[in-house]
């Protein structure tokens, strides 16, 4: 009676010890998925940004095609004059 027991009570262990290791494997790869699917949202997030910004930049590139577009640009943003004698009064709040 006692060797019997005493089975029971190794092979409960045993059965314990790989219920224990097959859980913890699960988790872990329940931690994983999860992981990679925030990093897939993120990476989703960023490449939406991407495609945006891309889409900007390829009107800017045609809008920088137009020699009266740049022209503009270029007074606007360095303050270049048109004529000899125009006069440019800077009113941004930069100092």
């Amino acid at each position: 009676m006692k060797k019997y027991r005493m089975r029971l009570f190794m092979y409960a262990l045993i059965l314990i010890g790989i219920v224990g290791l097959l859980s913890f494997s699960c988790l872990n790869t329940w931690k994983m998925i999860y992981d990679n699917k925030q990093k897939k949202n993120e990476l989703e997030e960023k490449y939406g940004d991407l495609v945006s910004k891309e889409d900007d930049l390829s009107s800017e590139v045609i809008k920088l095609q137009d020699p009266e577009y740049v022209a503009k640009y270029a007074r606007e943003k360095y303050l270049y004059t048109k004529d000899e004698g125009e006069l440019i009064f800077d009113l941004s709040d930069d100092e």
